[in-house]
């Protein structure tokens, strides 16, 4: 049954109609206006984000760019020429075609010189020191299960360098001997010095006295290292050196070592041999030594068994960190394609002297 609408109750319920539609179009209409408001503020802040990611991406690519840069005009920089470049034996000629300014080839056995080139010049010899050191301490017979503590005393203040062994690393004198000769560590080689007998201004005079006891008239130590380009030598003293110290078993056996491991604390620290023949399986190395600081250049000494005999090598002053092993590796197949005994005369290059040799 439909009941009949009266004009006021008609007019009270279209007017709640309105109102409540009034409402709505209301409410909508403040969401709208609060949207559109909103809209562009938003729009801003964005934009001003954006604006402060772009200045702060462009800062730091700025900063990389520069960082960038710096590491590459240190890269750039020409390096400090070594002694024999300074001397102008980097131009001497030679039939092998080293990159070595200064090479010698001896038979150990004949004493017969194979190859020489600047043999006589007197040059920094950098870390073959060690060797004149470890022979020092394997003659002194001072026990090798000794422990030796490193102390600030022997951080590197010649050249600044680091250093694994920690100030403070306790090993034993053994260990130390061992990291020295097959690693060239620095630290290592300073404590076995500074804990001779009389200590380390005693130990230098032991090696000057037995430098000259072996008949090595042009070298001169001041240190143990072989940090300082004090230290030199020829290639010639240096091959009386390499034929004394490959005769000891111990310095023979470390030095040719692959890689060791010393107990650092709780920490275990592997070491290994600087010298990457050792590792190849055609060479057959009795004894080796590396070397390199600006001055001396990359320098290496090995008594090596070639095409069946004993065979001392001497190279300085080598250009590039590789170049000493090709050179090694040219000098052992040209010393394989000769016969067991050659004569050789000097060879006089038209740019400098002294002379390089060739075999007739």
């Amino acid at each position: 049954m439909v009941v009949p609408c009266s004009p006021g109750t008609c007019f009270l319920r279209c007017k709640g109609v309105r109102v409540k539609q009034l409402r709505h179009f209301f409410w909508v209409g403040s969401v709208v206006l609060a949207v559109l408001v909103a809209a562009p503020m938003a729009a801003t802040a964005q934009s001003q984000g954006a604006s402060k990611h772009a200045s702060a991406k462009k800062s730091t690519t700025e900063a990389k760019r520069k960082a960038v840069a710096k590491r590459s005009a240190r890269v750039v920089r020409p390096a400090r020429p070594s002694d024999a470049m300074r001397a102008g034996l980097h131009g001497t000629r030679d039939p092998l075609s080293l990159r070595s300014s200064v090479a010698y080839v001896v038979d150990q056995e004949t004493q017969e010189v194979l190859f020489s080139k600047n043999e006589e010049a007197v040059l920094p010899i950098a870390s073959l020191t060690k060797l004149m050191t470890a022979l020092l301490i394997s003659e002194a017979e001072l026990p090798l299960d000794e422990s030796i503590t490193i102390t600030r005393d022997d951080v590197d203040t010649e050249k600044g360098s680091t250093s694994r062994l920690r100030v403070g690393a306790t090993l034993t004198r053994g260990e130390l001997l061992h990291l020295a000769l097959m690693s060239s560590e620095n630290r290592a080689a300073h404590a076995l010095g500074r804990t001779y007998p009389g200590g380390l201004d005693v130990f230098v005079e032991m090696m000057n006295a037995k430098a000259q006891l072996l008949g090595m008239q042009d070298t001169r130590f001041v240190e143990p290292t072989g940090l300082s380009s004090k230290n030199k030598s020829s290639a010639r003293d240096l091959a009386v050196l390499v034929d004394v110290a490959s005769e000891d078993e111990l310095l023979r056996d470390y030095s040719t070592s692959r890689a060791h491991q010393v107990a650092d604390g709780r920490r275990k620290l592997m070491f290994s041999n600087t010298n990457r023949l050792v590792l190849n399986p055609s060479w057959e190395i009795g004894l080796q030594k590396t070397g390199y600081i600006s001055e001396a250049g990359q320098c290496l000494v090995m008594q090596a068994k070639v095409a069946g005999r004993n065979v001392i090598m001497v190279f300085l002053d080598s250009a590039g960190k590789l170049s000493r092993l090709g050179d090694a590796e040219r000098v052992r197949r040209w010393v394989e394609s000769i016969p067991a005994r050659q004569q050789i005369v000097p060879v006089t290059d038209n740019r400098t002297e002294p002379q390089a040799t060739r075999v007739l």
